[in-house]
């Protein structure tokens, strides 16, 4: 396994991994190539071109922004929203930035940000490329990068391999398909979570992991109860509102009702998806599952599973996460995970099916039933379009993290009640993704040129 659960799972912040967390890490990596190589010091002046998807819905994205933020050193993973908020504020309304804690540079767009929305770099639709001047003008270095989809960055020379950010290790039990990690679990009698987190131990210490998976826990409940909290207007001119705090309010009212009707669990998962996906669209802490965009479906089936599931515990969350990263890095390693290169199958429809297989798993299911309800996830998720209205992580994207919520609690309910024999199997489904994908048309592919983004009228 190439892909370490940690890779697939960053803490980052909204609306989107690939547009947000991916940029801001290009911008860090090109400031930490400068370093090694002697630039930084003499650098007057950076320009960053923002090409293809990147350029076309890059300001409702807030790439700009992450570019800015991460010039002026700023890190996803550690950063807090509210003060990042501020400094960018600062950025715009001064006309320039502190490069890293260093000496100050204008930066503005149309003059060092340009947003190149008719041109791509070659390898991919997330395209950037930065350069760095000194102060006569001279270029003193100059690199390009890609946005690859959950927050995963590479560099122009790596793009064709898209190599992972961990060091080329070799794990024990290696897999690169659903056949491969079926068979090593029957040779060794080893879970899917048992075999991921074995792997993992490759990089890091057991407990070190298990304290990783459960913090990664910690911040999705986190994102779930602040998203319940926030109330208002989300950003970008929509004035879509947020809806989380009224609807957790309407549950607790009447608590009764669940005795009634028992699909009021349902209106629970959603609550928990939407509180997330509203957090994201507001530039929140989210963690990237696998991507911003699907950022709420895992959190709801986790927090279903740990509030919902008798016998529920801190084990479970382990076996849960585990899992969904096996399946995760199968679709990262034959297919894609980013809308750009895939429609929103490639976000929502594989969180989808990473959670159908994380909850079939902590729900008892065979290795053979977990990998049909990955499968039966993502097959009725073929086709999904990424057409965000305005080019907003808001609509429809807020609400399709709530359907892949339920969706993936239903395969794997469907999942359990089968032998674990079924006629598609779950590398047949990620290559059709892969296929669908290709032939999906640019105007469907998070350009905001296609479906909702162009039929739905802006007052």
């Amino acid at each position: 396994m190439s892909v370490s659960l940690f890779d697939l799972f960053k803490i980052g912040i909204g609306p989107s991994s690939s547009h947000t967390v991916g940029p801001m890490w290009a911008a860090r990596r090109f400031l930490d190539r400068l370093e090694e190589r002697g630039s930084k010091a003499e650098t007057a002046r950076v320009e960053v071109r923002l090409y293809g998807s990147l350029a076309l819905t890059g300001r409702g994205h807030a790439t700009d922004k992450a570019v800015m933020l991460g010039l002026a050193g700023l890190r996803p993973d550690t950063l807090d929203p509210d003060d990042a908020e501020d400094l960018y504020r600062y950025i715009l309304s001064k006309g320039e930035l502190q490069l890293d804690r260093g000496r100050r540079i204008a930066f503005r767009e149309g003059h060092e940000l340009h947003l190149l929305m008719r041109e791509k770099l070659p390898h991919h639709s997330n395209g950037m490329r930065f350069s760095a001047f000194d102060a006569a003008g001279a270029r003193l270095d100059e690199a390009d990068y890609y946005s690859v989809g959950g927050g995963f960055v590479v560099t122009g020379e790596d793009a064709a391999g898209e190599a992972p950010v961990l060091a080329n290790a070799r794990a024990p039990y290696e897999f690169g398909s659903a056949a491969e990690l079926l068979a090593l679990s029957a040779r060794h009698g080893l879970s899917i979570a048992e075999i991921v987190l074995a792997n993992e131990e490759t990089w890091r210490g057991r407990a070190e992991i298990r304290e990783g998976i459960l913090h990664l826990r910690d911040v999705m409940l986190a994102s779930i109860e602040r998203g319940c909290r926030m109330e208002g207007i989300l950003p970008g001119g929509l004035k879509v509102r947020r809806r989380a705090r009224r609807l957790q309010a309407e549950l607790l009212k009447r608590p009764e009702q669940a005795l009634r009707d028992p699909l009021t669990t349902l209106d629970w998962v959603n609550l928990y998806a939407l509180a997330v996906n509203e957090e994201n669209a507001a530039g929140g802490r989210v963690v990237t599952a696998p991507t911003n965009g699907a950022a709420g479906v895992i959190p709801a089936v986790l927090a279903y599973y740990e509030r919902f599931v008798h016998g529920a515990g801190d084990d479970g969350v382990v076996t849960f996460l585990a899992t969904t990263a096996a399946v995760g890095a199968l679709y990262k390693q034959n297919a894609s995970i980013s809308a750009a290169e895939m429609g929103c199958q490639g976000e929502v429809g594989v969180a989808c099916s990473m959670a159908a297989a994380g909850l079939c798993a902590v729900l008892g299911g065979t290795t053979e039933q977990i990998e049909n309800a990955a499968e039966i996830a993502m097959e009725h998720n073929l086709g999904l379009t990424c057409d965000p209205i305005g080019g907003l992580v808001q609509i429809p994207c807020i609400e399709r993290n709530t359907m892949g919520a339920v969706k993936a609690i239903n395969a794997a309910r469907l999942a359990l009640k089968g032998d674990g024999t079924h006629f598609v199997s779950l590398d047949d489904v990620i290559e059709t993704m892969r296929q669908t994908g290709i032939d999906m048309s640019e105007k469907y592919k998070e350009t905001a040129l296609g479906g909702l983004a162009v039929n739905v009228t802006l007052c």
